[in-house]
């Protein structure tokens, strides 16, 4: 659709596009659809000049004759039967109006016409290349129809019937089909070329209707290059069916071809004549009076027949007019000619032979345009006058015309012509001034640095917001079973009676890791408090698993230690450089006394409890050790419970926060590698030798609790069995 828009408003000369939009708005403003079909659509689409329009609407073209006469249009001829009218425009626009119809033919030669709609009118058409149309109308301006595919024909150069019968119901296509062939150039398609000589040989000829005939008749006078179609006529034999006393012989073929290149000339000076009554004139040149009364007579439009008798006429008068003293001046000369009907100046110019006429038509086509190249084109664009603007069309032709009557000699007079038309000067850009390089360099660094602070303030608060999440975090008394890596399933222990299994510490880590964390705390307590004695599961370990569990944590090639390296990695734990002093790395958090107390130590089958004399019992100092590669749940078991917790003197008191007395505040739970982690009591004290080092991770909430450097221990009072959670 857009293409055909274009092609419209750019295909079409000025006064094509004038007629054209005259005849659309008439027929909206009576309510009809109305469409570009014919000749025309064919020639915008292979790309020929259009010469003849025709416009199809739905409903009686014939209803308007008068609009259309008050309008500026001529009726040069009328059809009432095939509703039909043969219009004139101003510029010599031919325009074709007609309803649209589909035609029947019960006999040869004899049409019936139905009024139906534009797709039948396009089906029942003579070739395809011609069945095509373009709305004209709102909403669909420009909508190509192509119901018989025309353009791939056309793509083709092909003439093809739309109807099989074509050449036997029409005869006139015959002779449509040998002017389109010399033409276009085209060929006729396989079949269509069968059934032509089929309809030749038959003399269906002889029933050729009237109104085509003189409408071939006359087309030949209108045609580009009529003397072509001429001879193409007569060799088909169609001339002497049409009009027998026209061949060529009677056209003066020298005179022809002067007048088109004249008329060439003319165009190119802006002047574009119609040369169809022109050629009339010399295609007939030879032809006796009487025959070419008799063929006037015969023509389809009176119009056009009116317009090629008054040639002669139309040229004397211009003549006077041309000699007149008004237009003596060059520039009233030069206008006069682009503003006189176009056919008078073709044939004034070809036929005249005074010398002044011819001097003047020597001056328009040859002297005078050599002016233009003295437009000051230069100094236009120096005084900011572009053809941007309004009215430069008409400026440019103003100074040409001074330019041919000898003015404006001079640059100053061209500019004092120019300066009322130069436009104000804009503006001056605004200049904005660029900092020093130094400058720049210096706040992007200092924004990259504040970039950098943001992000690491927004690492420090999801660092917050996941201790928070952690803390948050409650088991309950469900068991989770985490993981970490582990090839093979380790064997299953079985909990004592009354204690609670506690599957995640030894699916995290396995039973023989809790068994040496706990060799390794009771011997990081020997070394400078005297050992308890070892009885029961303890005294049988091996000598071994300190060193095992260290190589785990240090090899990552095996599935636990990829697991416990991954897991310190991520809490961003400390690892020491001797895999014998592991404690050393591992936070110890103090939880509240009252937890403390309250819950008696688990030994969970493999821990070992330390014994005492009966005579001291001492409440063991509470002791969370979080290990990166074990946690434990802080549940203790029902035989350790009924054991007291005995110590030795050197036990380190637990400074903290008074309870309310009605219940035990129970310790928050302390963050482990595992993220699940309760605190549990521990059986030792804290080495003097040895202290904790600091480890990111948080104390227990709600209120931690402060571990003094190894003061003397004091005798406590047996710890309360605390409130299971």
């Amino acid at each position: 659709m857009p293409d055909y828009i274009y092609l419209l408003e750019n295909r079409l000369s000025t006064v094509q596009q004038n007629a054209l939009r005259t005849v659309r708005d008439l027929a909206r403003e009576a309510q009809m659809t109305v469409f570009l079909t014919g000749d025309a659509v064919r020639d915008l689409t292979c790309g020929n000049p259009v010469r003849d329009l025709e416009v199809v609407v739905h409903g009686n073209a014939t209803s308007l004759k008068s609009s259309i006469s008050k309008a500026g249009g001529k009726l040069w001829g009328e059809d009432t039967h095939s509703r039909s009218l043969f219009l004139c425009f101003p510029g010599s626009v031919r325009l074709d109006l007609r309803s649209a119809r589909r035609a029947d033919y019960p006999k040869s030669g004899k049409a019936v016409y139905h009024w139906t709609s534009i797709q039948e009118d396009l089906r029942s058409r003579d070739f395809t290349v011609n069945a095509m149309a373009i709305s004209l109308n709102e909403g669909s301006y420009g909508l190509l129809m192509d119901p018989t595919n025309g353009v791939a024909d056309i793509e083709a150069r092909l003439l093809r019937l739309v109807t099989n019968y074509g050449f036997l119901d029409n005869p006139a296509l015959l002779i449509r089909a040998t002017r389109l062939k010399a033409r276009l150039g085209f060929e006729l398609e396989e079949r269509t070329q069968l059934r032509y000589e089929n309809a030749k040989n038959e003399d269906v000829i002889e029933h050729l209707p009237e109104l085509d005939r003189s409408r071939e008749l006359e087309q030949i006078g209108h045609e580009e290059e009529p003397l072509k179609i001429l001879h193409a006529h007569e060799a088909e034999g169609w001339m002497r069916h049409l009009f027998a006393p026209w061949t060529a012989a009677k056209a003066d073929v020298d005179k022809l071809t002067a007048l088109h290149d004249f008329s060439i000339e003319l165009q190119v000076q802006g002047v574009h004549p119609d040369v169809s009554a022109a050629q009339m004139q010399l295609l007939t040149a030879k032809m006796a009076p009487k025959d070419l009364a008799q063929l006037k007579k015969e023509l389809l439009r009176p119009g056009f027949v009116e317009e090629w008798n008054h040639l002669d006429a139309q040229a004397a008068e211009f003549a006077k007019v041309l000699l007149a003293k008004d237009n003596a001046s060059p520039s009233a000369t030069y206008t006069l000619f682009t503003n006189y009907a176009a056919e008078a100046v073709l044939w004034l110019g070809f036929t005249s032979k005074q010398a002044a006429i011819k001097e003047k038509y020597e001056n328009f086509l040859k002297v005078w345009p050599q002016a233009r190249q003295r437009v000051p084109y230069a100094l236009m664009a120096e005084m900011r006058i572009t053809q941007e603007l309004s009215g430069y069309a008409d400026l440019v032709k103003a100074i040409f015309l001074q330019l041919i009557d000898g003015k404006l000699t001079t640059t100053e007079e061209m500019r004092a012509l120019l300066e009322p038309h130069s436009p104000p000067a804009p503006p001056p850009p605004v200049v904005i001034k660029r900092t020093r390089a130094k400058k720049g360099a210096d706040a992007k660094a200092k924004a990259r640095l504040a970039d950098d602070e943001d992000e690491d303030s927004d690492d420090l608060g999801a660092d917050e917001d996941e201790d928070e999440d952690l803390d948050t975090l409650d088991l309950g008394s469900e068991d989770i079973d985490i993981t970490i890596g582990l090839d093979e399933e380790r064997p299953v222990l079985a909990a004592a009676e009354g204690e609670e299994d506690d599957v995640f510490a030894r699916d995290s880590v396995g039973d023989d890791d809790l068994d040496s964390e706990a060799d390794e705390d009771s011997d990081d307590a020997d070394d400078d408090d005297e050992p308890p004695p070892r009885g029961g599961k303890t005294g049988r370990k091996k000598a071994g698993k300190a060193t095992a569990r260290s190589e785990s944590r240090r090899d990552p090639s095996t599935a636990a230690g990829a697991g416990l390296k991954a897991l310190a990695l991520k809490l961003d734990l400390e690892e020491p450089s001797d895999p014998a002093n592991l404690d050393e790395a591992d936070p110890i958090l103090d939880v509240e006394e009252d937890e403390v107390s309250g819950r008696p130590a688990r030994s969970g089958g493999k821990h070992k409890a330390a014994k005492a004399p009966a005579a001291k019992k001492h409440a063991a100092p509470a002791k969370v050790t979080a290990k990166s590669a074990a946690p434990v749940k802080g549940k203790a078991s029902a035989k350790e419970a009924a054991k007291p917790a005995h110590r030795s003197a050197k036990t380190v008191p637990v400074k903290h926060k008074a309870a309310p007395a009605a219940k035990a505040a129970p310790a928050k739970v302390a963050k482990s590698a595992s993220k699940n982690v309760k605190a549990k009591p521990a059986h030792k004290a804290a080495p003097a030798a040895k202290p904790a080092k600091a480890h990111p991770l948080k104390a227990a909430k709600p209120a931690p609790a402060k571990t003094a450097k190894h003061p003397p221990a004091k005798a406590a009072k047996h710890p309360k069995p605390a409130k299971k959670r």
